[in-house]
């Protein structure tokens, strides 16, 4: 009788299905994990980021100042892993960030804290987008209704800064005063907007079909990329930019001819057909001279073509960011920079920008959601 239940017993063992094997995690997940531990570690008591912590000498120069703009970008990265306030580890770290920046507001609804110039119009285009992103994860509701009134006052100011007119008639640039025009400008508040849009915010159709017609001015037919200003030549972030804006646009840009010449062109720039290409201690394609900028839109711009542009695009961005071949990765959780801006900027916003790129394919920000058809989601 017992050898009788234990072979049954045996039987239904072997009966059950074995248990799922847990997935091994890819080298991006854990630089993603390091990359948070460091931005956790790096930042002020305020709850801001610096700009310009530079990296060199065997150690960091804290010569930036708070930034609201890093700050910003700093909150998304967390958001774009997963992290939202209120939970976990790293909670009270984006809800002092989110605080800090929703403190840089000013009465005109312009989120830039002290800073003015060229930066300013940057400032508040990545400040509006994390209060767009960050608004729907609040768990405290009343801090979210009072978000929600400067999202709307920053708004307003976007708005109030297209340019009305003239050649540049649906782009912004550095100051909150319609006028000049640029596309790396433009593409913030194309962002901040389509944000805004997602959580209930009135954006007129006008605004949107204005900033459309600027980006499409700014496309250069010769090359498929687009350019920095209309008279400029293209260039991989722009081009990258460029994409995005469209495709935030409206279900009607998707994969357009248009923007899939521009994928075009960014392969080729970055693949070498047309330049010196990526290759150890050379150029890393069309993405030297902006390099964790252009990181960030053609990520984001490939991610939301997607199919075999995306495979391809994932494969390579793993190899910049985290290959050998590339710029890796430091030690310590971080990224320093390459161009001039990166390094301005400082290790904060590279970081941050390389997080940003990494995390497009998790979704988990409402702006990097894709607006296609479940059976196009076989092929991200």
């Amino acid at each position: 009788m017992g050898k009788c239940i234990l072979t049954a017993l045996a039987i239904l063992v072997l009966a059950l299905p074995a248990a799922a094997e847990p997935r091994k995690r890819e080298a991006f997940e854990a630089a993603i994990d390091n990359a948070l531990d460091y931005l956790a570690k790096s930042q002020n008591p305020d709850g801001s980021w610096t700009s310009g912590r530079q990296f060199g000498g065997g150690g960091f120069n804290q010569g930036g100042a708070r930034d609201p703009a890093i700050t910003g970008l700093c909150v998304m990265a967390f958001l774009s892993a997963g992290h939202v306030p209120g939970e976990g580890k790293y909670a009270s770290v984006i809800e002092n960030g989110v605080k800090y920046v929703a403190g840089s507001q000013q009465t005109n609804g312009l989120f830039a804290g002290g800073q003015s110039g060229m930066t300013t119009m940057y400032s508040h285009g990545i400040c509006t987008l994390m209060v767009a992103e960050v608004i729907g994860l609040m768990p405290d509701r009343r801090h979210a209704a009072t978000l929600r009134r400067q999202l709307e006052n920053a708004v307003k100011l976007i708005r109030h800064a297209q340019a009305k007119s003239g050649q540049n008639e649906g782009g912004w640039r550095y100051q909150p005063v319609p006028g000049d025009a640029d596309m790396s400008v433009t593409a913030w508040q194309v962002m901040a907007l389509r944000a805004a849009k997602n959580v209930g915010c009135d954006i007129p159709p006008e605004t949107v079909e204005k900033a459309v017609g600027y980006v499409k001015n700014c496309y250069d037919p010769s090359t498929g990329g687009y350019r920095y200003v209309r008279s400029g030549p293209a260039t991989v972030p722009c081009t990258g930019a460029g994409i995005l804006s469209l495709e935030l646009c409206g279900k009607e840009y998707h994969r357009s001819a248009e923007s899939l010449n521009a994928t075009g062109y960014i392969i080729d720039q970055i693949t070498g057909r047309k330049n010196q290409g990526f290759r150890p201690g050379g150029q890393f394609g069309g993405l030297s001279q902006h390099f964790f900028y252009g990181v960030y839109y053609t990520s984001q711009a490939m991610f939301q073509i997607g199919g075999d542009t995306w495979t391809w695009y994932r494969k390579y961005l793993h190899a910049l960011l985290l290959g050998p071949d590339g710029h890796p990765q430091r030690a310590g959780g971080f990224w320093t920079g390459v161009s001039g801006d990166d390094n301005m900027a400082g290790v904060n916003y590279c970081t941050a920008m390389a997080v940003l790129a990494l995390t497009v394919e998790y979704r988990f920000l409402p702006i990097y959601q894709r607006g296609e058809e479940p059976e196009e989601r076989e092929g991200k």
